[in-house]
């Protein structure tokens, strides 16, 4: 057995609490390297009793590693346990808190991992209503313009060319007249990019948080865009600029008109005084940008400030949560503070984060409930978009993916293929419409929710900022109908099929250019197979009889061997 390979800690990913009184422990071994794996365990003041063995299940794998699993429960929820592993020669091994040893004739002694308490207050309480969502990202300024009279100075017609300091009107106004539209998309989750006071026309330099840009609307505005959403069921979250503000907030103008008098000297994190613009001797967002001052997030008065404006807008405005920029930059501490004042406000809001890389540490169950799922969406690049990959590496990528978070998160994650930071996918795929339908297949019938960035429905292509940030055509000629209705379609079938948003993912064959996989939930099981290939495919299949494609409505026979056309795709689900 490959010793090396083998790990677990008793604390998240491998060991964690389901409830109250149940326990999830997994273990890492490497690929096709043991026959099985028993977990024994008892109370942890126990002494008398014989450990009860159970066997583990095989839960994840990849090229390098299987993951196992296994439930378990005990009075009182206090644990003592260790694992017994025998390899593909027969060979049995002990694993515990102090490594791997051979099993001998001799009685051994066993240093047992523990997990001494399901304490209440740290178990995860997972969102269903997040993990049932679709989500739909708008950058207001180019989503709709509904009301003319808010226009900004030197507005440009809608649709015209988009550079970074172009303003075309759309406001919030605009959003609630398309929110029929957004409602037969299949729409439930609105998250909308700042809508705060803000000279640009991204608004991630915020001048007053307490404050709706005037070219967007009011706060009665947007009370009226939740209430509308909530009406046709559709949540709605906000973008929250906590990292840093704009160089006209009022506590860094007060920095630079008072400099080492100014009470808010702390706010920021600053390399020499006096402070100077032109110098840019303070620490920003990104490398030098100026008129975004980064805060200094451990300063007890930061703290409270930017949590007083979370629970404000919550409070005044009723709004599902909040997604945070740059948010892996700035403290653990300041998130848990977070989510503690914005549960006391709404416990069921939820805290998102735009973290671009894996995210263990934010999302253990008392900071965030979910990310912006960066690593998903490369991942669609490389397989769907740039044909860089195939599909078992893709399958490599996403399990690593899965099984570093507790299930329940991974159900939450935000699997985006494209935002206002990056090309847009279409562009990526270099305008083969064909590809970017596979790759919006796979994001519905994945694990995690699907995002949508606005005008991806229609066909809006672009490349790096601000191309990828154009204006959505609301004229039908100039948009893809087929591609519209192909996500409706791709929504009706996610909704109307719990075991794509509950139940279990597995791989049961993909190679090459053909994913094929299932998703289980009790005693419905859905089969997905998706032809990344120009060239026709013959898939076998453990199967037989008549299975219904829910994409076409239609019921089909089949003999063990089903045809995939190129470049197309099969949502089955089996009877």
């Amino acid at each position: 057995m490959n010793n090396h390979a083998v790990y677990h800690i008793p604390d998240v990913p491998y060991a964690y609490a389901l409830n109250k009184d149940e326990l999830r422990i997994l273990l890492r071994v490497a690929k096709d390297d043991i026959k099985k794996c028993n977990l024994y365990y008892r109370c942890r003041y126990d002494f008398e009793s014989s450990y009860k063995a159970v066997k583990m299940n095989l839960f994840e794998e990849n090229h390098l590693f299987e993951i196992y699993s296994i439930d378990v429960s005990i009075f009182r929820n206090r644990y003592r346990y260790y694992f017994e592993i025998t390899d593909n020669n027969g060979e049995i091994y002990y694993y515990d808190e102090r490594g791997s040893k051979i099993k001998t004739e001799e009685e051994q002694e066993i240093v047992a991992f523990q997990y001494a308490y399901i304490g209440e207050a740290d178990i995860y309480d997972e969102s269903k209503w997040l993990q049932e969502s679709i989500v739909y990202q708008i950058f207001p300024d180019r989503f709709c313009n509904g009301d003319e009279s808010i226009n900004p100075r030197n507005v440009k017609q809608w649709g015209g060319t988009v550079d970074h300091r172009a303003l075309f009107g759309g406001d919030l106004r605009g959003i609630i007249n398309k929110i029929d539209y957004l409602r037969e998309l299949g729409i439930t989750l609105l998250y909308l990019t700042p809508i705060f006071k803000s000279p640009s026309n991204h608004k991630y330099n915020i001048d007053d948080y307490y404050m709706i840009d005037e070219s967007f609307g009011d706060i009665e505005t947007l009370k009226e865009l939740v209430r509308t959403c909530h009406e046709n069921n559709i949540k709605v979250i906000l973008d929250g600029v906590f990292n840093h503000t704009g160089s006209g907030f009022f506590a860094f103008k007060d920095l630079l008109e008072k400099q080492e008098k100014s009470q808010y000297v702390n706010w920021y994190h600053i390399d020499n005084l006096p402070v100077s613009i032109k110098d840019i001797n303070y620490y920003t967002f990104a490398n030098k940008v100026a008129n975004m001052p980064k805060l200094n997030t451990a300063n007890t008065e930061v703290k409270k400030y930017f949590i007083d404006v979370a629970k404000y807008w919550i409070r005044e405005t009723d709004i599902d949560g909040w997604r945070f920029d740059v948010c892996d930059e700035v403290d653990h501490q300041f998130w848990r503070e977070m989510r503690i004042g914005i549960k006391e406000v709404k416990k069921e809001a939820v805290l998102v984060g735009e973290i671009m890389h894996e995210s263990v540490s934010y999302l253990r169950g008392e900071q965030l409930d979910s990310i912006m799922n960066y690593p998903f969406k490369h991942a669609m690049i490389d397989f769907f978009a740039k044909r860089k990959i195939n599909a078992q590496e893709l399958n490599d990528i996403l399990a690593i993916n899965r099984y570093i978070y507790r299930e329940s998160i991974s159900k939450q994650l935000w699997n985006l293929i494209g935002s206002h930071d990056t090309h847009r996918f279409l562009t990526e795929c270099d305008d083969d419409i064909n590809r970017m339908i596979l790759a919006s297949v796979f994001q519905f019938t994945y694990l995690g929710l699907p995002y949508i960035y606005y005008g991806d429905e229609v066909g809006v292509n672009g490349g790096e900022d601000p191309q990828c940030r154009k204006c959505i055509p609301w004229n039908a000629n100039n948009q893809n109908i087929e591609m519209l209705n192909h996500y409706k379609n791709l929504a009706k079938i996610r909704k109307e099929n719990k075991a794509l948003i509950h139940g279990n993912y597995r791989d049961i064959g993909s190679n090459d250019k053909i994913l094929i996989f299932e998703r289980n939930l009790e005693d419905e099981k859905i089969i997905v197979i998706i032809n990344n290939d120009m060239h026709l495919n013959n898939i076998s299949l453990n199967l037989e009889g008549t299975i219904y494609d829910l994409y076409n409505g239609r019921e089909i026979t089949v003999n063990g061997n089903i045809e995939i056309e190129p470049m197309n795709f099969k949502i089955l689900k089996i009877k």
